[in-house]
């Protein structure tokens, strides 16, 4: 019985956390995250867009039945001419005619999924899709494919048919954000900046930032959620009241806007798909890093945060 109703309040705990009901906070949770059962049940639904992230010579060996591979290159501007930053969002224009080249339409129901272990570039995909207005109907596959095979379900080598899908001129999200947005947020009430490198970076003990400008530490203010803390050892998404922990652990109050970022911008996409299954609302910078230790902005080594 006690374990029962202190199962029971941390379950309330966690929903109060996200300040969002508990049925809400599972149906965002389910929307943005589908089972190996799940995927099985649906694989043949005529609007189901599968897509494999992962090495090239991966997908080859063994994939999902029906995945299309995503050359993780053309979905972003790996430099940036203009900001010579990496790993930026490709211009509007050039971004529908490649999703709509991995056969994505706007009425498809898109499941993405890492093929070995790269958690972050898939998560990175699927925030470039929810920033081009089609991620409400794009989920993650939990623990990828590990978690397909695991379940008992077949792979396959043949090679998807290439089809082309239908986009128009895409509505992009406000989602990504600058410098400046989170120099003069920071420390607000109502917003988080966070973290995500892994916690040597954040505290220091490693180097960061790009070649003409390394840097110990953080940017000043911000909390640490690293991005490899959200899974369990087999590569699935820790429960939500695993997550709801990490997050109050790291000093987010309910209600914050979260604002991400890392080193060019993929590992914090992992950690802010957490928060978003959670219910918080994220932000990414996506210069992150790269962008702020190139500035010579203030960076801090301190691990202490204010709760």
């Amino acid at each position: 019985m006690r374990t029962a109703i202190r199962s029971a309040l941390l379950s309330v705990a966690g929903a109060l956390i996200v300040g969002m009901p508990l049925a809400a906070q599972r149906d965002t949770r389910s929307v943005l995250l589908v089972t190996p059962q799940w995927l099985a049940l649906h694989i043949h639904d005529p609007n189901l867009v599968l897509l494999h992230v992962g090495d090239k010579a991966e997908y080859e060996k063994a994939h999902i039945p029906g995945a299309r591979y995503v050359e993780y290159r053309e979905t972003h501007l790996m430099l940036d001419p203009l900001t010579k930053l990496t790993l930026q969002l490709l211009p509007d224009d050039t971004l529908r005619v490649r999703l709509a080249g991995l056969g994505i339409s706007h009425d498809s129901q898109v499941i993405v999924y890492y093929g070995k272990d790269l958690v972050s570039q898939t998560t990175r995909v699927i925030f470039t899709l929810d920033f081009a207005g089609v991620g409400r109907a794009t989920s993650l596959l939990d623990g990828g494919m590990g978690g397909w095979i695991r379940s008992g379900n077949a792979t396959t080598a043949d090679v998807a048919p290439s089809t082309l899908g239908a986009l128009s001129a895409l509505k992009t999200k406000p989602l990504v954000v600058t410098a400046e947005f989170v120099r003069d947020n920071i420390g607000k009430p109502g917003f988080a900046v966070i973290d995500a490198r892994a916690s040597s970076f954040y505290e220091g003990v490693q180097e960061g930032g790009p070649s003409d400008a390394r840097k110990k530490g953080h940017i000043s203010g911000a909390l640490s959620v690293p991005f490899s803390s959200i899974t369990s050892d087999s590569l699935e998404l820790k429960s939500a009241d695993d997550l709801a922990a990490l997050f109050r652990d790291a000093g987010v109050k309910p209600g914050d806007t979260i604002i991400g970022y890392c080193h060019i911008g993929q590992q914090a996409t992992a950690m802010l798909f957490a928060a978003r299954t959670l219910g918080y609302k994220v932000l990414l910078y996506d210069g992150s890093f790269e962008d702020w230790a190139r500035r010579g902005w203030s960076v801090d080594v301190s691990t202490k945060r204010d709760k």
